[in-house]
């Protein structure tokens, strides 16, 4: 069933070079184990988790080695067995410094005793399904990384949910890690979906998936026929389309206020990796301590890897092949919204979506004065004005940037995109959130 309306502004990126075609027909692989693993214990939204193992120690797959740290947390488990060597820290694809733990692979994959099945997955209690996701470390695999267990306990909403969005869009260019999630593994999502819905009370599942992967419309379909109030959705590909607000209000016409969760929209949102991840977890006690990533750009052989999560990159670029010539930009994540990065010296973590290494079509073009042609405004999905927020930034009025609604931005760069005279549009905007943000912890 294709969908009655679509959110407003949004852009259609140029997908040049190797685009999505490089790896969007292609299974996913197995990477191979790494020799060594360094675990971020900051790797998802809230508090980090504080490191529970000993240098010396040996520990075995799905073990906890970073205990979660109050509501919004996560814990963090061992994606290898074999012994700690260090306790340390890291820098992530963000830039920050984390602790981190490193573990020598004796490559026996040895499970963690506490990694079982469960008997009976019928007599779960949505407060059971819950603590499973928080136990096995599920956060949102679409690259915020909040925690699945705070998303799925609405019993604390004075308004309960009613629809859980599934996104399946993958709007961002190049990435397609989530496109063969749902071609090779739709009825594990699908299993996903029925628990998050049992967990979180809501009536319906509506899975958004962008009109450009029809094998993977077709895939969620087929899992999806014998499950009522699952739907399935082709949406029109537009970046975009992926972002909680855009989706909530393509697949259900509702519009989430600012300044406000999906929660007062009645919905629910989900990445279909996370739904994947949920399944292992419930079924097979399973805690999350692989993904899928794509590596693809100017690499010898573009792919798509299930790596295992404290795998160095440089590790995973060996197993593409290698990067190739031309490479002017490493970016951690999606073209649109992914992290440039100074090294390949970064360890994979849970919300670590892609790897592009990306030539002259990353390299932005000189800026020029504004011609106020208003291209911004249409390309904006929340309806800012992205070019009044860049002049009042550049002049330093900071607080009229945040009268004007930059604290709304999304920052999903549709605006910068869309600019012909080539201004940090969405730069600026990160910039008036950031200076907003540190007034308000001084205050």
């Amino acid at each position: 069933m294709a969908t009655t309306q679509t959110f407003g502004g949004g852009v259609h990126p140029r997908e040049i070079g190797n685009g999505k075609n490089a790896t969007q027909s292609q299974q996913i692989v197995n990477a191979a184990a790494p020799a060594r693993v360094m675990i971020a214990m900051a790797q998802h939204a809230g508090a980090p988790a504080v490191c529970c193992v000993k240098v010396g120690q040996t520990v075995n797959m799905g073990q906890i080695i970073g205990e979660a740290q109050g509501f919004i947390s996560a814990p963090v488990h061992a994606s290898v067995s074999g012994k700690v060597v260090a306790i340390t820290t890291c820098t992530v694809a963000s830039g920050k410094s984390v602790p981190a733990v490193v573990i020598d692979n004796d490559f026996e994959d040895r499970w963690d005793e506490s990694v079982k099945p469960c008997d009976n997955v019928d007599a779960l209690s949505a407060a059971d399904i819950a603590s499973i996701a928080a136990r096995c470390g599920i956060v949102g695999m679409g690259g915020a990384a909040f925690p699945t267990n705070v998303k799925l306990d609405t019993s604390k909403l004075e308004e309960k949910p009613d629809t859980l969005i599934v996104n399946g869009s993958e709007c961002e260019p190049y990435l397609t890690s989530d496109h063969r999630i749902m071609v090779e593994n739709a009825e594990q999502i699908v299993d996903g979906i029925a628990l998050a819905m049992k967990a979180s009370g809501v009536a319906c599942a509506k899975v958004g998936i962008e009109d450009n992967k029809p094998d993977a419309i077709a895939a969620m379909r087929e899992a999806a026929s014998g499950k009522q109030n699952i739907d399935v959705v082709s949406l029109p590909a537009r970046y975009p389309q992926g972002f909680e607000k855009t989706l909530i209000y393509s697949l259900t016409g509702r519009i989430v206020p600012n300044g406000k969760l999906p929660s007062a929209a009645k919905c629910v949102v989900m990445n279909v990796g996370t739904c994947a991840a949920l399944s292992a977890a419930v079924r097979k006690g399973q805690p999350l301590i692989d993904r899928v990533v794509t590596v693809t750009g100017r690499v010898a052989n573009p792919a798509n890897f299930r790596v295992r999560i404290g795998t160095p990159l440089l590790d995973l670029i060996d197993q593409a092949g290698g990067l190739t010539e031309g490479v002017r930009k490493l970016v951690v994540g999606g073209a649109m919204m992914g992290n440039a990065v100074p090294t390949l010296n970064l360890p994979i973590t849970k919300n670590f979506g892609g790897f592009l290494a990306l030539g002259e079509e990353a390299i932005s073009a000189e800026e020029s004065a504004c011609i106020r042609c208003g291209r911004c405004m249409r390309a904006c999905p929340m309806k800012l004005m992205p070019a009044k927020i860049d002049a009042l930034v550049r002049h330093g009025d900071y607080d009229g940037a945040i009268a004007a609604g930059a604290m709304n931005c999304m920052e999903c760069g549709s605006c910068t995109f869309a600019c012909p005279a080539k201004r940090e549009l969405t730069q600026s905007c990160r910039v008036a959130k950031a200076i907003a943000r540190t007034k308000a912890k001084k205050s």
